[in-house]
């Protein structure tokens, strides 16, 4: 923007430059006071607001959380013991509870029954059920990060689209004031038509552009309408001013702190240790179940009877169930281990992914702001003063303009490319990689759920 200025300061310098046949430049405009609802006046759009509420909102972020509040509720019904079993009876007459008169051997009797699993399956069944509801935890954090990162992904994109827009409209009006000192030349035969013609096609061209960045900026808008759950069409200020972060990891370090908080990963670990508990449940249904039951009978003529019963469960087809069942849950660890191992080698590389492409975007966001835009803000100044006493063409001028322009809108693609790809990598990561400016100070990031909340 700095560029910018020094070029409307050349174009707007004297009132009273003469050309040569006694041509005058244009007359410099006075400067605008800034309308009311201009971005410059309107509430600013953050970040860190704008992530706050879609996390609040989104329907899948809650779903996943009922899912794990359902799974919680499972695991005290995995450790109860089954319902005990009530009956009544009675024997002799066909009518109800009735008694047949002088048989011994007629009563009615109420038994109640109950089963114990053999000791430790109850355990196992509730660990079993609590490893399912740490996983679906991990499945909930999953949906809050990659809404963070999408969320923030879609923020960058519409502030470059804000910084696009502005960009390429002010150098439009600098250009149109560039294609009246041609004019202003070619009127009085010091210049030629094809410098007229060629700077109302580029100023055609940055009208075409211009449609083209609305367009993308209006679906930004609409994408981040989405994730608030809002009407697409719903206004939003400017995004806020956005500033490079700084990564503060070696790639070393986010390997590991992806193996330990990637949540696919942390997910295909709670099933691995679900898989060993169910091995270890298997094979504990080799051993018995026990019954107990207590029946009490009214007899006619005779005295109550009360009467206990014991019972336990003989596994004799252990072949075709328990043997089969412990294959069942060794084949479901092996699975697990597998999915947790291919996970682990996935996450390197999105991370190795991302990465490079923060580096390349770091690298490139430093070249356009401390070497290619000002180098080529000097070009284009040098080329507009030679061009006014004729020193440079405007073909010449014209290419300078181009370039400083596509440099100056270059560096903001990249800027949110760079904020992208960090938040990508906490995504993965599970922590705040950079030197963040662009959030409120003491507003935390989004973090991996604790082991309590696990």
């Amino acid at each position: 923007m700095k560029a910018i200025r020094h070029l409307a300061a050349l174009l707007l310098l004297p009132a009273s430059l003469h050309w040569a046949g006694g041509g005058t430049a244009p007359a410099q405009e006075t400067e605008k006071s800034v309308p009311a609802d201009s971005p410059s006046s309107q509430q600013t759009l953050r970040l860190d607001d704008v992530v706050r509420e879609a996390l609040e909102k989104n329907p899948e972020a809650q779903s996943a959380l009922h899912t794990v509040n359902a799974l919680e509720r499972r695991v005290p019904q995995a450790r109860a013991l089954p319902d005990p079993v009530a009956s009544v009876g009675w024997a002799g007459n066909l009518a109800p509870f009735s008694i047949m008169s002088g048989d011994a051997s007629s009563y009615r009797g109420v038994t109640v029954s109950e089963q114990f699993p053999y000791p430790g399956k109850l355990k196992l069944q509730g660990e079993i059920a609590s490893k399912e509801a740490e996983a679906a935890r991990a499945d909930y954090e999953a949906v809050r990060r990659r809404v963070t990162a999408d969320v923030k992904a879609a923020y960058y994109d519409y502030f470059y689209f804000d910084k696009a827009i502005q960009t390429t409209s002010q150098n439009k009006e600098l250009l149109e004031k560039l294609s009246q000192i041609a004019e202003a030349q070619y009127r009085v035969g010091k210049g030629m038509q094809q410098d007229v013609l060629r700077s109302q096609v580029e100023i055609s061209l940055l009208v075409e552009k211009l449609t083209v960045l609305e367009q993308q900026r209006a679906t930004a808008q609409a994408r981040i309408n989405t994730f608030l759950l809002r009407s697409p069409e719903s206004p939003l200020p400017p995004a806020a001013e956005v500033m490079p972060s700084t990564m503060r990891y070696s790639l070393a370090e986010l390997y590991s702190f992806a193996a330990d908080n990637d949540t696919a990963v942390l997910r295909n670990r709670r099933m691995v240790e679900r898989g060993r508990l169910s091995m270890a449940l298997a094979e504990k249904q080799y051993k018995p179940d026990f019954g107990v039951g207590y029946m009490y009978q009214q007899r006619a003529a005779q005295p109550d009877m009360n009467g206990v019963t014991f019972s336990v469960n003989i596994p004799i087809f252990y072949r075709s169930k328990q043997r089969q069942g412990v294959a069942e849950a060794a084949e479901g660890l092996l699975s697990a281990e597998k999915m947790r191992d291919n996970r682990l080698n996935e996450v390197r590389f999105e991370l190795k992914q991302q990465y490079l492409a923060s580096q390349a975007s770091e690298k490139l966001v430093s070249l356009y702001s401390k070497g290619v835009v000002p180098q080529s803000s000097l070009a284009l100044e040098s080329a507009m003063s030679s061009y006014q006493v004729g020193k440079v063409d405007f073909l010449s001028l014209i290419a300078n303009f181009t370039t400083l322009l596509a440099y100056e809108t270059d560096y903001y693609r990249q800027l949110a490319d760079y904020q992208t790809a960090l938040a990508r990598i906490e995504s993965l990561t599970g922590i705040a990689v950079g030197e963040d400016t662009n959030s409120n100070p003491g507003t935390p990031v989004p973090q991996p759920a604790t082991e309590e909340q696990r």
